[in-house]
C-alpha cells in the first residue's frame, strides 16, 4: 500500500532523524537521489547528460539547497547548469557546490529567466517546498508560469511550487511539472487533485524516514492490496455464499442506469442480483441481463416501505436512474430502511440530500457522489469541493456517519477515522455518461459478498478504472493508445480486469 502524509507529518519525522545524523546528511541524500533522476531523464530525451541544458529556479527554503546540490552533481558530469536564484536568501552549501562543479547562478530577473528557460532541456523546480501554502508571492508567481511556456522537461522538487503539499490545493499559479520527485514519503497533496495534476508522475526517493512516520493521511491500494481483499469461490460457494445483491434502479425515464449498475454488478462476480423497478426497466433488463432476478416494485406495497416481494439480499445499490418524485422517495426509505449494507448513487444522493432523516440508520451506508452532488448533500458550492477535496470527503464522511466515496479526476473513499484512500486507477476516458452506474454496481456486488463498506468502495473504484483501460484498449497500464469508452465497455471489460489481479 501506498501512504501519504502532511507536511506537519513529515517535517516532524525528518526532525526526528535529523537528531540521530551528521548534519547535511539528509539534504545529501535528497540531491542525490533528485541528481540521478534527472541524469535518466536527460539521458532519455537528450541522449546524455554531458552538454545538456538545466535551469534550476531557487527559492529560500531546503528544496532550494537540494536542487543546487542536485545541479553541481549534473554539472559535474557535464551538464550545463545555470540558477535562477528568486528568494530572498540562497542555502550558501548548495550555492558554493554548484559554483565549485562549473555551475552559474543569476539574481532573478524576468527577462534573463525566460531565456534560460527557453533553452533549458531540463527546468528543476526548487522554489518552495512542503512549507509553502497559498498563493504564490513574486518573483515565484512568475516563474511558475514562465515554466508552462518551455519546451523542456519540468522537474518539481518533493512538490510543485504552489501546491499545497497536505491537501492538493492550488490557489494561483503553479508550476505544472512532469515529473516530481519526492524525498522520504508521499505528500499527501501529490495524490489528490488539482495537486496530482500538477506533480505529473511522482517519484519517491527514500531517504530514510521509515521508522519515524505516523499513521498516514492518505493511503492508495495497490493492486496486491486489492487482489488480497477481493472475495473468490471456493469448492463450496453457491449463488448465495457469494452475495446476492439488489438493485433499486432505473424508471420509465432513466432506462439505461437500471441496465447499466446491473451490468456492473453481474460482471463483478455477484453469486445473484435481484433487479427491482418500474415496467420498462424490467424488461430491458430481462432482455440484456437474463441472469439478474427481476421484480416489477407494487407501488402500494412500496408506499408502506415493503420489499418483501424482491426477496432477501445481502446489500442494496439504490439510486440510478430511479428519479426524484414521490414514489422514488418512497423505494429510498424501504431500501434504507433495511439492515443491509446500502450503496446511494445518483437519484439516491439527491433524495437523502433533500432527506437526511434517511441516512439515519444503524447498517452500513456508502455514498458515491461526484463533485456536484456532494455540493448539494454538504450545501458548499461545487467549484469549492473540487479545489479541496481532500477536506470535503473527510467532512461528508462524518458529518453523514457513511463512507463517501468522491468521484472524479482522483477518486477518494472517506470513512471517520480512517486514511483517506485514494484511486490510482482509471482513464479520463471515464468521464461519459453511465461510467457511475457501472461503478455502483461493482460496489454493490463487493458490499453483498461481505466487503465493508471502506474496501468494498475502494476496491470497486481500482477494478473500475482497470476495466475502463482494458476497454480504452491501453491494457491495465496507464498511458498511450487508449480509445473512447462507452459505460456498457466497462461494464463488460471487467472479467479481463479481474483476470489480471
Amino acid at each position: 500500500m501506498r501512504t501519504a502524509y502532511t507536511s506537519d507529518q513529515i517535517r516532524s519525522a525528518e526532525r526526528a532523524l535529523m537528531a540521530r545524523l551528521p548534519e547535511g546528511t539528509l539534504m545529501g541524500r535528497a540531491a542525490a537521489g533528485l541528481a540521478a533522476v534527472c541524469a535518466h531523464l536527460l539521458a532519455g530525451s537528450c541522449g546524455r547528460v554531458y552538454g545538456s541544458h538545466v535551469a534550476l529556479l531557487i527559492g529560500s527554503g531546503d528544496n532550494g539547497g537540494d536542487a543546487l546540490y542536485a545541479g553541481a552533481r549534473l554539472a559535474r558530469r557535464g551538464a550545463r547548469v545555470e540558477a535562477v536564484l528568486a528568494g530572498s536568501r540562497t542555502h550558501e552549501g548548495g550555492l558554493a557546490a554548484l559554483r565549485e562543479a562549473g555551475g552559474r547562478a543569476h539574481p532573478y530577473d524576468a527577462t534573463r529567466a525566460r531565456e534560460l528557460l527557453a533553452r533549458a532541456d531540463l527546468v528543476m523546480d526548487g522554489l518552495v517546498g512542503i512549507g509553502g501554502s497559498g498563493a504564490l508571492r513574486e518573483p515565484y508567481a512568475t516563474l511558475a508560469e514562465l515554466v508552462g511556456e518551455t519546451g523542456g522537461l519540468v522537474v518539481a522538487v518533493d512538490v510543485p511550487s504552489g501546491v499545497d503539499a497536505s491537501s492538493g490545493r492550488v490557489e494561483g499559479p503553479a508550476v505544472r511539472a512532469h515529473l516530481t520527485v519526492t524525498f522520504g514519503a508521499y505528500k499527501a497533496g501529490l495524490l489528490v487533485d488539482p495537486g496530482a495534476a500538477h506533480a505529473g508522475a511522482v517519484e519517491l526517493v527514500d531517504i530514510g524516514l521509515g521508522p519515524f512516520l505516523p499513521d498516514p493521511e492518505l493511503a492508495a491500494l495497490t493492486a496486491d492490496d486489492v487482489a488480497d481483499l477481493l472475495p473468490r469461490p471456493g469448492v463450496e460457494s453457491d449463488k448465495y455464499r457469494r452475495g446476492v445483491v439488489g438493485i433499486a434502479a432505473g424508471s420509465d425515464r432513466y432506462t439505461g442506469a437500471a441496465v447499466l449498475s446491473v451490468g456492473g454488478a453481474v460482471r463483478a462476480g455477484a453469486g445473484m442480483v435481484r433487479f427491482a423497478s418500474s415496467a420498462e426497466p424490467v424488461r430491458l433488463v430481462r432482455a440484456r441481463w437474463p441472469e439478474a432476478v427481476t421484480t416489477v416494485l407494487d407501488p402500494s406495497l412500496v408506499l408502506k416501505s415493503s420489499l418483501d416481494e424482491v426477496g432477501r439480499v445481502q446489500a442494496w445499490v439504490l439510486g440510478p436512474g430511479l428519479g426524484t418524485g414521490p414514489e422514488a422517495h418512497a423505494v429510498a426509505r424501504a431500501v434504507l430502511s433495511t439492515g443491509v449494507p446500502v450503496l446511494v448513487d445518483a437519484d439516491g444522493l439527491t433524495l437523502v440530500a433533500k432527506d437526511r432523516s434517511l441516512l439515519r440508520r444503524a447498517a452500513p451506508t456508502v455514498l458515491t457522489p461526484h463533485a456536484g452532488e456532494l455540493s448539494r448533500l454538504l450545501g458548499v458550492p461545487r467549484e469549492d469541493i473540487e479545489a479541496k477535496r481532500l477536506e470535503h470527503v473527510r467532512r461528508a464522511a462524518a458529518e453523514l456517519g457513511a463512507t463517501v466515496l468522491l468521484k472524479g479526476s482522483t477518486t477518494l473513499v472517506a470513512e471517520e477515522h480512517r486514511p483517506v484512500r485514494v484511486n490510482t486507477t482509471g482513464t479520463p476516458w471515464l468521464a461519459t455518461g453511465g461510467t457511475g452506474d457501472v461503478l455502483s454496481g461493482i460496489a454493490g456486488a463487493l458490499l453483498a459478498a461481505g466487503l465493508t463498506g471502506y474496501d468494498a468502495a475502494s476496491c470497486a473504484a481500482y477494478v473500475h478504472g482497470l476495466a475502463a483501460r482494458v476497454a480504452s484498449g491501453g491494457g491495465v497500464a496507464a498511458g498511450p493508445g487508449q480509445a473512447p469508452i462507452a459505460a456498457l465497455d466497462v461494464a463488460e471489460a471487467l472479467p479481463g480486469a479481474l483476470r489480471t489481479l
